[in-house]
């Protein structure tokens, strides 16, 4: 069926940063604004399936590079929603580093708000965004929201989880999810505020 010439095809924006940059704070304040115009979309969703590998051998697997990710069902899924079509969406456990066999529903939404860390780097996927977003934000408050996050939801410890920042996540997001600002057409610091938010709001709702 062919659409009215007054409907719009759903439009994509990239929220991208480090882990504990903001992400999902800053899509959490943009759909508050746009309520129910907006819908929400995780990268986190696209871990890989480890559920084949032993717990041991899962605790060696390096997270924090883009080879982490099932590439082609998020593709898949940004296309469905850019076809204004429901999709199918799995649920990750991450303190198994397994799918769970339940999932969830995307409904189509005039905007849907798309949080990840590596969302700019290939090309086809950066053709797909109406609006890429780059928050930029120092190691050290990183580190700190990431402790909070890990260790109250996660189940972790606060000397794994500063090992694990150290050794691999800083090192991939200095390698792979920094060098994306330069293809994002908006940048926030770390301390951006209301006034740049609704600034935000309004331009997705035009």
């Amino acid at each position: 069926m062919k659409k009215n010439k007054t409907e719009r095809s759903p439009i994509l924006v990239a929220i991208v940063g480090g882990s504990g940059a903001g992400k999902t704070w800053l899509a959490d304040q943009l759909q508050a604004i746009l309520g129910t115009k907006a819908a929400r979309l995780s990268l986190d969703d696209f871990y890989r399936d480890r559920s084949g590998l032993s717990p041991s051998r899962r605790a060696t697997i390096n997270f924090d590079t883009p080879r982490a990710i099932d590439w082609v069902s998020f593709e898949r899924v940004l296309q469905l929603c850019l076809a204004g079509k429901t999709a199918r969406i799995p649920c990750y456990d991450f303190k198994t580093h397994c799918r769970l066999r339940s999932s969830k529903l995307l409904k189509p939404r005039p905007i849907i708000l798309v949080d990840g860390l590596w969302l700019l780097r290939r090309p086809s996927l950066r053709r797909l965004f109406s609006l890429s977003i780059f928050l930029d934000c120092p190691a050290s408050l990183r580190l700190r929201r990431r402790l909070a996050r890990d260790v109250l939801t996660r189940g972790r410890n606060r000397a794994s989880v500063e090992e694990q920042f150290w050794n691999t996540v800083q090192p991939m997001h200095l390698k792979y999810v920094a060098p994306q600002a330069r293809w994002a057409e908006v940048v926030l610091e770390d301390d951006c505020g209301k006034r740049e938010i609704e600034s935000l709001a309004a331009r997705l709702r035009a």
